[in-house]
């Protein structure tokens, strides 16, 4: 367990059906283990509904990482059975709160707002609604030979209704979007690199490693850091000015705490601001 979260705090992470949490000084490593392919079906849609709504409010877990017990499917895709079963989405609906979205795009939205980081650590196939889960995330990563990646949905009849047509458009471009989507491919995790599907495509001996060394540099960020680089990130998707302005007010109010006023000086007492010192700016400050 982790010494900064309470036995009380970690039992609300436990009792799941499909997944498998694990938290960690301000990291939530969360598993999904929902035999035999990992669906996204009612039941993983309800305990990942019922994770997001727990850790939003926890502002002690500040990176989640999201990773599948499965070798060989990260969330293989939702649950065909919602087309040829409606009744079965229905009586879902009926006991949620109304809204516009549908069960998949409720909680790839929720997902997506999270004031956490949020990272996918990729090494099997997401297709559909496996792959819209991924891309409502902040960052993908994703294991050279074992990732496929895919919307195959016009082949059955309709189109991506989990969030895809939007959030792939915003990451690959419009063009890319259509690509991928009309034409149902599966992408090898070198090809989503490229189309700026994913963040990066690693050897899968290398995957492990790199994911936890960022996702603990971001837990170990100072506190309101990590949420207010995430919302200023999230501004840049309207207007220029707005988005420069709401910036300026996020930095502003970290600008004179006093973690940063503390830091800067040790980093200035450590040669920052000096030839010495600036020839390895990123290590010395690694080093505070």
């Amino acid at each position: 367990m982790s010494e900064n979260i309470s036995a009380p705090a970690a039992a609300s992470y436990q009792g799941y059906q499909a997944l498998r949490i694990a938290l960690d000084q301000g990291l939530a490593a969360v598993t999904i283990d929902h035999p035999p392919l990992n669906v996204l079906d009612i039941p993983l849609i309800t305990d990942l509904l019922r994770f997001t709504a727990t850790v939003r409010a926890d502002e002690r877990v500040r990176v989640i990482v999201f990773e599948s017990a499965d070798p060989e499917f990260f969330i293989a895709h939702g649950d065909m059975h919602f087309i040829t079963d409606p009744a079965s989405v229905a009586a879902f609906v009926a006991d949620a709160a109304p809204s516009p979205l549908n069960p998949m795009q409720e909680l790839h939205e929720q997902l997506r707002t999270l004031p956490q980081i949020t990272i996918g650590k990729i090494a099997g196939l997401a297709r559909g609604g496996g792959n819209e889960l991924l891309l409502a995330l902040d960052m993908r990563f994703a294991a050279l030979g074992p990732t496929g990646l895919a919307q195959p949905e016009v082949l059955m009849g309709i189109i991506p209704g989990g969030g895809a047509t939007q959030y792939l458009t915003h990451l690959a471009g419009a063009p890319r979007a259509l690509e991928a989507i009309l034409g149902a491919a599966l992408f090898d995790a070198a090809l989503a690199e490229r189309y700026g599907w994913i963040n990066r495509a690693l050897p899968a001996d290398e995957l492990d490693g790199f994911v936890a060394t960022l996702a603990r540099r971001i837990a170990a960020l100072p506190a309101g850091v990590a949420a207010a680089a995430k919302a200023a990130v999230r501004a840049a998707s309207g207007p220029l000015p707005e988005g420069l302005a709401q910036e300026n007010t996020l930095m502003g109010g970290l600008f004179q705490t006093s973690t940063a006023v503390e830091r800067t000086g040790r980093a200035l007492a450590a040669g920052a601001q000096t030839r010495t010192g600036e020839r390895d700016l990123e290590g010395l400050l690694n080093n505070l």
